[in-house]
Parts: structure tokens; sequence; C-alpha cells
């Protein structure tokens, strides 16, 4: 790491200063004598991340800092990714969609070098969130009993005894849903919001499109 703060340009009065606070700061206090290659996957990254905030950069830029690391490893680093936020703007690259939720702000994604989504992670959260149920009796149901309950706009049936509901975006009809099979005896077994993932937005905006010659 020493050797790393020369290379950013820090001053010698300035080296050991700023490897004491990238240590801290990626939670390598305590690992100052070991040998990087003898560290954890887990741990070299930290490295690695520490390397790059030495010289206390306003953007950081990680490429798939994840890969390879159990699933401990991989809530710390998603921790260090967030704690890192607030001082600087960090940039992660991944194709790995889940961390783009768990540590990001907002995304971007580029298809064939073009910006396809510039939107925050708040936005597309909502946007996931869709107007929909997916609901599983036990015995078959009145269908125009379900399609008469307030704020139902449509009832498609997917299999036996299994629906998807929509509804109007602000009014879940879940509790009248739930009051209408007690009601009926129909026996209620699955109720759960319909939701996008990142992966369908993702798969979406990238479907295979012929390459211009």
């Amino acid at each position: 790491m020493q050797y790393c703060a020369k290379l950013h340009g820090l001053k010698a009065a300035a080296v050991k200063k700023a490897v004491s606070h990238g240590k801290e700061k990626c939670g390598l206090v305590d690992m100052g004598n070991r040998l990087i290659a003898n560290l954890s996957k887990g741990y070299q990254q930290r490295v690695g991340i520490a390397q790059a905030i030495l010289h206390n950069p306003s953007v950081i830029i990680l490429d798939e800092p994840t890969v390879g690391l159990d699933p401990i490893q991989i809530l710390e680093i998603r921790q260090l990714i967030r704690d890192l936020g607030e001082l600087h703007s960090v940039i992660l690259s991944t194709h790995i969609l889940p961390e783009v939720q768990q540590s990001c702000s907002r995304v971007q994604i580029i298809h064939h070098g073009k910006l396809v989504l510039n939107e925050s992670i708040e936005h597309l959260n909502n946007q996931m969130s869709s107007s929909s149920l997916l609901v599983k009796f036990e015995s078959s149901v009145d269908l125009a009993t379900l399609n008469n309950l307030p704020n139902i706009s449509d009832v498609q049936q997917l299999e036996d005894n299994f629906y998807r509901i929509q509804h109007e975006q602000h009014n879940n009809p879940a509790a009248a849903i739930a009051n209408l099979a007690v009601n009926q005896h129909w026996g209620l077994l699955e109720l759960t919001p319909e939701k996008h993932s990142m992966e369908q937005i993702f798969l979406s905006l990238t479907k295979a499109e012929p390459l211009d010659e």
C-alpha cells in the first residue's frame, strides 16, 4: 500500500497517514503484517479498494468487486461500498444485477455502446412493483364474483386455481380477495404481489438485435 501511495504521487510525509486511513476504512487494521497472497479473496478485494482510496479521489471505479466472494464477504463489501459512497462518487461496474439494487442509488445500462437506461434505484423499484397479484386457491372459484371486487381490472387464469389479478395502481385488493376467499370457502393458498426484476428490465432493454454491418 505504501508503494501504491507513492504511485499516486503522495509525499513521503503523507504516505503513512494515507495507508493508515485506507486500512481503517477498509477493515484491514488487523491484517497489516499479512502477505496479500495469503489473504482470503474478500480481504484481497478490500486491499484493492484501500489502494484505490489512498489519494482520496473524488471518484472511485469498482469493477465486479463481489465476484468470487462468499455470502458473508459479499455483505461486507456491499456495506463498504455504501460507506465509501458517503464520501466519494462510486461507479460500480457489474453484470450481477442484485448488487446494483443492494449497493447503488442510481443505475445506468449501456447496450452496444449506447446508454439505454439512466434512472434512480428508487424510481426503478417503483417500476418493478407491478399492479398485479398472483393468487392460488384450494378449490375452483367463481370468476364473475372475483371480477366484481372493487379495483380489479382483469383476472387471468394461469393454471388450475391459479390466477394473475390485475388491479388499479394504488388500490391493492389483497385484503378484499382474502376476505372473499374465506367467505366463499375457496381456500386461499397463495396471495403475493407480482414483481418485475432487474433482470427482466435489463433483458427488455437489451434484447438481441442484429448489429449494424
